[in-house]
């Protein structure tokens, strides 16, 4: 990943988009650091993140419009097999993907808790990150492709009407 600049935007794992707003250089520990401030553009939180372990948390640049089509690809995807374990056993294995920061992955998540409750009752959990997954791809994919998001997420839903 290249050097952050104020004013761009990254993706934080779990959290979505964010816009570099500042760079901070702090003593700790005896040792100074500088570190990325972040806006998450969603939720407005702040996260600082040390610019030596940028990479380590998962902090990356968005896409670029040619992966927005190969995310579609994963969500056009219907070869899915669903084991039949407890839900928390799935949330558990769900929420591992989402903290990789992964768009693939979050794509994964998405589409298998979406064509899940086509066949069944899913969770609040579930449910909940069903609406965390789609809000992470639509914030991702609108800004790679410098779209609203509300277009976006019809282009998800259309995905899921074929």
């Amino acid at each position: 990943m290249q050097a952050l600049k104020i004013g761009d935007k990254a993706v934080y794992p779990a959290q979505g988009v964010a816009e570099v707003v500042g760079v901070e250089t702090k003593e700790m520990m005896g040792k100074r650091m500088s570190f990325y401030v972040l806006r998450v553009l969603d939720s407005d939180m702040k996260i600082m993140v040390p610019k030596d372990k940028a990479e380590d948390v998962g902090l990356r640049e968005v896409i670029d419009e040619q992966e927005v089509e190969d995310v579609k690809d994963v969500l056009r995807e219907r070869d899915v097999r669903f084991d039949r374990q407890t839900w928390n056993r799935r949330y558990r294995g769900f929420m591992q993907k989402l903290k990789t920061g992964s768009i693939y992955d979050v794509a994964e998540v998405f589409r298998d808790l979406y064509l899940l409750k086509n066949s069944k009752v899913l969770s609040f959990g579930e449910r909940r990150m069903l609406d965390t997954a789609r809000t992470l791809l639509v914030q991702e994919m609108s800004v790679a492709k410098r779209a609203r998001p509300e277009a976006m997420t019809l282009e998800l839903e259309q995905i899921f009407q074929n």
